[in-house]
């Protein structure tokens, strides 16, 4: 029993894992290792210059408890053995196409490849892909990620935001905004981390924030911040209560525009000529998109709900002369304003 309580006591980590991966596919051969043959393997494999003879003991007892594994000492081969020459370790079960997804998730966030969300995740993949056979993960040079800008976070910040976000604790910090760029001092109650193209957006409700004169408001709003921006932060001891739904996703009507939102929600239609017609098709930008086709005006019109008007604008504006928004009024009159903006910064028609 006592053993038992210390194997289930024992905390299951990376170096500890590969150790049983390593003595499983030995065991599992039909040699019959014992400890030392065990040790011997083990160094010779990963290039370590020592390992305990009672770390091997205390990972196979790991393996009899944790894992249910059948495994018993014959002491006429002098030797362990697998009772059940079917039974297999479950992370030894990793199929070809698990190891591949499993990489490409890591190279699906190699745009966010120098921060700490993305060692954190990176160690524990390669961990799990590279204990597995070779050759398993050839075919992940086929898929790659285009260069895309990249936002250093500082190490400091991102833990302390995570800490945060684990306990429910209010953070202050000075920032600057895109558009504001005064520092301001914000005291935020956090409720998630988003990312987008590369960077990291803290998103959460802001007791400082201004209602703009609505007194009848409750005092602050919700705000989106970026997180390299966060200057001189502090986890206060005082802890919040978390919002049922406190989901970014639900503040964009509907929307898939990236990170940004507004209190109310617009209904807008784009007509996209030329290329724009293929490309609008090609994503689904919103959850009620209706999208309908001309095929004699040569146009194909996207209609759909977001309160997301600025990402909607920079939207539209990447596309030039291919898109052109006909509602609501407010937004097309916003857009013409930005063209008469840019055709003045060209020098054209003058």
């Amino acid at each position: 029993m006592a053993a038992d309580k210390t194997a289930n006591e024992r905390k299951l980590n990376k170096k500890m894992i590969e150790r049983i991966i390593i003595m499983h596919n030995l065991i599992k051969s039909g040699v019959y290792p014992n400890i030392a043959a065990i040790k011997k393997h083990y160094l010779s494999t990963t290039g370590y210059k020592d390992v305990g003879e009672a770390t091997i003991y205390r990972d196979i007892n790991t393996l009899q408890v944790n894992f249910k594994a059948p495994l018993e000492f014959d002491r006429q081969r002098n030797g362990y053995y697998y009772m059940d020459d079917n039974w297999e370790f479950a992370l030894n079960q990793i199929s070809t196409d698990e190891v591949f997804y499993l990489s490409s998730a890591k190279t699906l966030l190699s745009s966010f490849e120098g921060t700490p969300m993305y060692r954190e995740i990176a160690d524990v993949i390669d961990f799990v892909t590279d204990t597995q056979t070779a050759g398993k993960s050839a075919l992940l040079k086929r898929i790659a990620i285009p260069p895309t800008p990249k936002v250093i976070i500082d190490d400091d910040t991102w833990h302390v935001v995570m800490n945060a976000l684990r306990g429910n604790f209010i953070i202050e910090f000075d920032y600057n905004g895109r558009w504001n760029t005064a520092t301001t001092h914000r005291r935020v109650r956090p409720y998630q981390i988003l990312l987008e193209d590369g960077m990291y957006f803290l998103f959460g409700w802001d007791e400082n924030a201004s209602n703009k004169g609505n007194k009848a408001a409750p005092e602050g709003a919700e705000r989106l911040f970026c997180m390299n921006r966060i200057k001189n932060l502090t986890r206060t001891g005082t802890t919040f209560k978390l919002p049922e739904n406190f989901d970014f996703t639900s503040r964009c009507s509907g929307g898939k525009f990236g990170a940004f939102m507004e209190s109310h929600p617009d209904r807008y239609a784009i007509e996209f000529k030329g290329s724009g017609r293929q490309y609008v098709k090609d994503c689904i930008w919103a959850d009620d998109q209706v999208i309908t086709d001309d095929d004699e005006a040569l146009t194909t019109t996207i209609t759909f709900t977001s309160a997301q008007s600025q990402k909607v604008l920079e939207w539209v504006l990447a596309q030039g002369r291919y898109a052109r928004p006909t509602a609501p009024e407010w937004f097309v009159k916003c857009w013409k304003d930005e063209v008469r903006g840019m055709a003045e910064v060209a020098g054209v028609g003058k």
